[in-house]
């Protein structure tokens, strides 16, 4: 149905649904008069459709220009658009999309289709929801586990249990801390998905002065009680050296939690 939508748009024409079943469907010109229609019935033990009638001819009035675009359903739009959503770095913004559908289509649609049919492109490149990834975290956390022994994890849930914090350090950059020199650079930045939150990173160089990755954290937002279990996270599985040094952007909720957790630290 999203070929035979896409179809319509391109071809200036509507149509409507005249007969459904499960096992066929049959679909007409929105004009009473007009001979154009298909019909295509579900092959058994599958879920591919045949077509097995196509009338191609439109034999409507030239001059039939249905008000309103019915085909142009977000899911269609989305269909539409999904490809210019391929890069992750790029900015497609609603008014983006109404614009490549007036161009490629000639079809006007809202901003509120234009929204939601770029949500629905997302969640067709992602293969899922937000809600739905959020959900898989502790199956991917036990593998990751499972894969990396000596790696330390930590989920925090709300009573509702819906997700709060992560914290990730894996064993490779716990055992290869021991040949650093002891100065930890931490920092955060904005994510940009539908829940927004924070990514806090814990980095350091390595011997061939090279970053050396030592801890990744998510958070809904930077702030004091966030940066304060991160920290905590950061001293129970690296330890406390003396002679740390911590580098930062001067975050006052970098500078608090510092010096609740590491008051020993260079800052």
């Amino acid at each position: 149905m999203t070929c035979l939508s896409i179809t319509s748009m391109r071809e200036k024409f509507q149509y409507k649904v005249f007969k459904s079943k499960p096992s066929f469907i049959v679909v007409r010109c929105v004009h009473s008069s007009c001979s154009w229609r298909v019909r295509a019935n579900k092959l058994v033990e599958s879920e591919y459709w045949m077509v097995t009638k196509y009338e191609k001819k439109h034999t409507c009035p030239t001059d039939f220009k249905p008000v309103r675009r019915r085909q142009a359903t977000s899911w269609v739009v989305g269909e539409c658009v999904k490809r210019r959503l391929i890069n992750p770095g790029r900015v497609y913004r609603p008014r983006d999309v109404m614009d490549d559908m007036k161009r490629k289509f000639g079809v006007d649609i809202s901003y509120s289709i234009a929204w939601r049919g770029r949500e629905c492109a997302y969640e067709n490149l992602r293969l899922g929801t937000p809600e739905q990834s959020y959900k898989l975290l502790p199956g991917y956390l036990h593998m990751l586990m499972d894969t990396n022994p000596g790696s330390v994890v930590n989920l925090e849930v709300s009573d509702e249990n819906n997700f709060q914090y992560l914290f990730i350090a894996f064993a490779a950059s716990i055992h290869g801390f021991s040949y650093c020199r002891p100065v930890i650079s931490i920092d955060a930045t904005h994510l940009k998905g539908k829940y927004r939150g924070v990514l806090f990173t814990a980095v350091c160089h390595d011997a061939n002065q090279q970053i050396f990755p030592l801890a990744f954290g998510v958070g809904n937002s930077e702030n004091d009680a966030l940066w304060t279990w991160f920290l905590g996270r950061v001293k129970s599985v690296f330890g406390v050296n003396p002679a740390l040094v911590i580098v930062s952007d001067q975050h006052h909720s970098i500078n608090n939690a510092v010096q609740e957790v590491f008051p020993q630290a260079f800052c």
